[in-house]
C-alpha cells in the first residue's frame, strides 16, 4: 500500500475522525484508503458525493445511473455491517467535502485516486485547498494495475500502440496482492445524508430498467460471485469463445469493475492463480489478462488525451465526412437495420444494459462504416444505455473502430455483417434470442434474410413488414465508405 506523500502515518491514533471518499471504488474490500483509515483507529466518516458540477466532469448516462443506485445500496449495507454509515451528498466536490471535514471535525480525507483528467484537476485542487486548512490528505492507488505515469515508451512519453503498452505493462513487477475487507470500525453519529431514493436514479415511469435485474445483479458480492463462476466456467476456452456471443464465454464483470464493485488487481490476481491451478491454458489466461490490460490503456490516453470522447485522436479524420442522418441512426439505435446481428446486438442493449463485445465492434463499424455517422454519436449512445458506460473505455474503443484512434482498425477494414454473424454466431441462436421475428428463419439464412425469400415466406416472414429491409447494400455502403475515407488522405 503507497499511499500519496501528504497522508500521515497510519500508526495515529488520535480521536479526530477520517473521511473516506468513495467514487468509483464502491467495495470494502481491496480499498486502500478505507483499509487506511480502518488501520489509523479513527472514527470513519464514509461519504459519496454526486458531483455533476465540477467542471468536465462527465455525469453518467442513464443505464449507468441505475447500476450505480445499487452499488451504492450494496456498499451501504457493507459498511453499515461494519459499523459506519455511508453518507450521500450532491454538489460539487470541492464544496462538499471541505463542509463534511467541518462537520464531522476530521483531521484528515483519504481517497483512491482516479484518472480522468477533469476529475483527477478536481482532485488536485481538492488536495491543496485541504493541506492549506491543514487538513492531512492521503491518495491511494487502487483503480489501475499501473498509473498514467508509470507506464513509458523507452522515449519517455505515452504509449499509443497497444502491444507495447501490453509488454511494457506485463514486464513490470507483479502488482500488490489484494487487501482483504476491514473488520468494525468505529462510525460517526449525527451527520447529514441524503437519502438515495430522492435522487432517481432509477427509472419510475416508465421503468425501461424493468429487464435489467433479471440479468444483473449489482454489488460486491455480486461482482465476487461472478468473477468465481467464470473461472470455473469459462475461463478455460476464453481465447476462442469470447468472440461467440452465442456462448457464455465472456466475465461479464465489465460493469462491476466500472463502479469498482471489484478491483483490478482482484481479478488480475484471481486469473493467475487459475493458471496456476491448471484451470485453464496460459492462452486462456493472457488473453483474459490482454482485456484487463485494454482496459489500463483506455485510461492511459485519456489520461494523455482528455477529450477522447469529443476528439479525434488522429486529426487527419477531423476532414472526414461525415452524414447526418437522423432517420438511419434512429433505425440503428432501435435495432432496425435490417441487418440481424446488429439488430440483434442493438436490442440486447436496449433490454439489458449490456451488449456482447463482438458485437460491439459490429454494430460500431456499421454505423460509422455502413452509415457513415461520426462515432460520437455512437459513444454518445452507449454513454447512456450501457451499464458498464466507462470514461475511458467508451471513446476509446469506438474511437479504435472508426480508425480515428489510437493503435486503431484501419477504417478500410469494414466488417461485412452477414459473415460477421455467420462466424461468430452460426447457428443463428444469438440473433433469434433478440430478433424474435425470425426464429422460424433456418440458420443458413437468419443473417441474410433479404437472400432467403422462399424462406422467409415459410417462416411468414415479410421483409418491410415483420422485418425491415436493409438501409443499405453492403457493397453500396464500403464503397461509398472507402470514397469517404479518401478525402481524408488528401493533402
Amino acid at each position: 500500500m503507497s499511499p500519496s506523500s501528504s497522508s500521515p502515518s497510519s500508526s495515529s491514533r488520535s480521536a479526530t475522525p477520517v473521511v473516506v471518499w468513495f467514487r468509483d471504488d464502491l467495495r470494502v474490500s481491496d480499498h486502500p484508503a478505507l483499509s487506511a483509515a480502518a488501520a489509523s483507529g479513527r472514527p470513519v466518516v464514509a461519504v459519496w458525493v454526486r458531483d455533476e458540477e465540477s467542471p468536465g466532469v462527465r455525469p453518467p448516462g442513464a443505464a449507468s445511473r441505475w447500476w450505480l443506485a445499487g452499488a451504492l445500496r450494496s456498499l451501504a449495507h457493507s459498511l453499515g455491517t461494519r459499523g459506519v454509515t455511508l453518507l450521500l451528498r450532491h454538489g460539487p466536490a470541492a464544496r462538499v467535502i471541505p463542509d463534511l471535514v467541518r462537520e464531522s471535525s476530521a483531521a484528515e480525507v483519504v481517497w483512491n485516486r482516479r484518472y480522468a483528467p477533469a476529475e483527477a484537476v478536481v482532485d488536485a485542487a481538492l488536495a491543496a485547498d485541504l493541506a492549506s486548512q491543514g487538513i492531512a490528505v492521503g491518495t491511494f492507488q487502487a483503480g489501475l494495475l499501473a498509473e498514467p505515469d508509470q507506464v513509458r515508451t523507452k522515449a519517455g512519453g505515452p504509449f499509443g500502440v497497444f502491444t507495447p503498452f501490453l509488454r511494457a505493462l506485463l514486464a513490470r513487477p507483479a502488482p500488490r496482492p489484494p487487501l482483504p475487507a476491514p473488520g468494525a470500525m468505529p462510525g460517526v453519529a449525527g451527520l447529514r445524508s441524503e437519502a438515495l431514493d430522492d435522487w432517481a436514479l432509477e427509472p419510475r415511469a416508465p421503468d425501461w430498467a424493468a429487464g435489467f435485474p433479471a440479468v444483473w445483479t449489482r454489488g460486491e458480492a455480486a461482482a465476487q460471485e461472478k468473477l468465481a463462476a467464470f473461472l470455473d466456467r469459462a475461463l478455460a476456452g476464453y481465447a476462442s469463445d469470447r468472440d461467440r456471443p452465442d456462448r457464455i464465454g465472456t466475465s461479464r464483470l465489465s460493469p462491476h469493475l466500472r463502479f469498482g464493485e471489484i478491483s483490478p488487481f482482484q481479478v488480475f490476481h484471481a486469473a493467475l492463480v487459475a493458471r496456476e491451478a491448471g484451470r485453464a491454458t496460459a492462452q486462456d489466461v493472457d488473453k483474459f489478462i490482454a482485456e484487463l490490460v485494454w482496459r489500463e490503456f483506455s485510461y492511459h490516453l485519456l489520461a494523455h488525451h482528455p477529450r477522447l470522447a469529443t476528439e479525434n485522436y488522429q486529426p487527419r479524420f477531423d476532414a472526414f465526412p461525415w452524414r447526418s442522418d437522423p432517420s438511419a441512426l434512429h433505425a440503428w439505435q432501435r435495432g432496425k437495420t435490417g441487418y440481424p446481428i446488429v439488430d440483434a446486438g442493438m436490442r440486447e442493449l436496449w433490454t439489458t444494459g449490456y451488449m456482447h463485445n463482438r458485437v460491439r465492434m459490429v454494430v460500431a463499424s456499421f454505423l460509422v462504416k455502413h452509415l457513415l455517422i461520426d462515432w460520437r454519436e455512437g459513444e454518445r449512445w452507449f454513454w447512456d444505455t450501457l451499464v458498464d458506460a466507462d470514461p475511458a473505455n467508451n471513446p476509446a474503443s469506438w474511437q479504435w473502430v472508426a480508425g480515428s484512434g489510437a493503435d486503431a482498425a484501419p477504417y478500410f477494414r469494414i466488417f461485412n455483417p452477414v459473415l460477421q454473424g455467420e462466424k461468430f454466431d452460426p447457428d443463428g441462436a444469438y440473433v433469434k434470442r433478440w430478433v424474435p421475428e425470425l426464429r422460424g428463419v433456418p440458420a443458413k439464412f437468419v443473417h441474410a434474410p433479404f437472400a432467403a425469400t422462399p424462406e422467409l415466406r415459410t417462416a411468414g416472414v415479410t421483409l418491410g413488414t415483420d422485418y425491415p429491409v436493409p438501409l443499405v447494400d453492403h457493397k453500396i455502403a464500403r464503397e461509398r465508405a472507402l470514397a469517404a475515407l479518401a478525402v481524408t488522405k488528401r493533402p
